[in-house]
């Protein structure tokens, strides 16, 4: 028996890059002329570029978003044991960056209503070794930034920023990481500003944690051959940069279809809300820049989400879930926690469905989608 023809992809980046595949080409075969591959001219570029959309001053290109987050937090400061506070609810990469930079990770449950971190879970898990708060601004929604000031100045501790799915996100008149220490971002080739493979950037306002950074990133080596900190070779290459710098101009253009993809989502699912399909809630209005278009299969579903996942794809309609186990019931970080210390985590993890959305995605498909799930929960 044959599959059903595909009707609506999860993810189409044809149609981002079809329309300025010259462009990429041309710069791509400028640098393999030139061939100026490593820390060269496109990186130097995309950085100040990328920081200064961003409302900061220093960006440093490295390998990818993982490593932005453990090289970021030791050029922040953080020390091997420092406690470091971070949702239950992100995916594996910000546990493992904080590992990596030998601190401790202390999880604390999400929201039910936004999926990103409870912050006043983060208030009681305050204790005397907590150095830092790593607000993961989920889906592409942003971490409220004045509360987390608030609370980091009320504790002296620092906000590092997981911005790996919000670039260009906006909240109360911040940008993703314009307020906190410093941020990472990840380039992943399906995030909205995605390179052609693996790729990260810290971001930051504070030029001596922009110069460790450098440093650690380059065998910890300010200058050539001098070696002063124990480093690590992550740097983001010319090729990646200059690819990123073609695609940043329509960033803008492409967050703004995204929202009005999840606009129009809205408005088809509001009807089927009493029959417990509920999009994740959105407290950021036009700053959310949907990354993920996340619903909750809820308990009041006539049909659970896996069975929900299973009928789409038989309508040609592609889903995913972020995230299906959580963090600390994955077998490598079952000391993180034990099964039901985080009860808004784990059941989000069973409930919610990633719908496709993306720059080009039509309303046409939107209204095949919601269809779909009209009839899957009807039939």
């Amino acid at each position: 028996m044959s599959e059903k023809p595909l009707k609506v992809p999860f993810v189409n980046l044809s149609l981002q890059h079809k329309p300025i595949q010259s462009q990429i080409e041309q710069v791509m075969g400028k640098i393999i002329q030139q061939g100026d591959f490593i820390l060269g001219e496109a990186l130097a570029e995309f950085e100040t570029t990328f920081a200064g959309a961003s409302g900061v001053q220093y960006g440093i290109g490295v390998a990818c978003g993982t490593d932005a987050i453990s090289l970021g937090l030791q050029a922040c400061g953080i020390q091997p044991g420092d406690e470091i506070i971070i949702p239950a609810n992100t995916f594996i990469a910000t546990i493992i960056g904080v590992i990596q930079a030998k601190a401790t990770p202390i999880l604390v449950d999400c929201d039910s209503d936004t999926a990103l971190i409870d912050l006043a879970a983060v208030a009681t898990a305050i204790t005397s070794k907590t150095k830092a708060i790593i607000p993961v601004h989920l889906y592409g929604q942003m971490v409220s930034p004045i509360k987390l000031l608030d609370l980091g100045n009320r504790h002296n501790l620092i906000i590092f920023e997981d911005a790996a799915q919000a670039h260009l996100a906006f909240r109360e008149g911040y940008h993703a990481g314009s307020f906190g220490k410093a941020a990472a971002f990840s380039f992943y080739p399906s995030k909205n500003l995605g390179s052609f493979g693996d790729g990260g950037m810290l971001i930051t306002d504070d030029a001596d944690v922009a110069q460790k950074m450098r440093t650690l990133r380059n065998y910890g080596a300010p200058s050539k051959y001098l070696h002063t900190e124990i480093g690590t070779n992550s740097r983001l290459d010319n090729l990646q940069a200059a690819v990123l710098n073609v695609k940043l101009p329509y960033l803008e253009t492409w967050n703004r279809d995204r929202t009005l993809a999840a606009q129009y989502y809205n408005t088809l699912l509001e009807p089927l809300k009493n029959k417990g399909i509920i999009p994740i809630a959105n407290h950021s209005s036009s700053g959310h820049i949907y990354h993920l278009y996340v619903i909750q299969v809820t308990e009041k579903s006539p049909i659970n989400r896996n069975t929900l996942q299973a009928k789409l794809a038989e309508n040609g309609i592609q889903t995913g879930i972020h995230y299906p186990v959580p963090c600390h019931l994955q077998p490598a970080y079952q000391n993180l926690g034990n099964p039901g210390d985080f009860p808004n985590t784990e059941t989000l993890c069973q409930q919610i469905l990633s719908l496709p959305i993306y720059p080009g995605l039509s309303n046409t498909q939107i209204e095949q989608v919601v269809a779909a799930i009209e009839l899957s929960i009807s039939s």
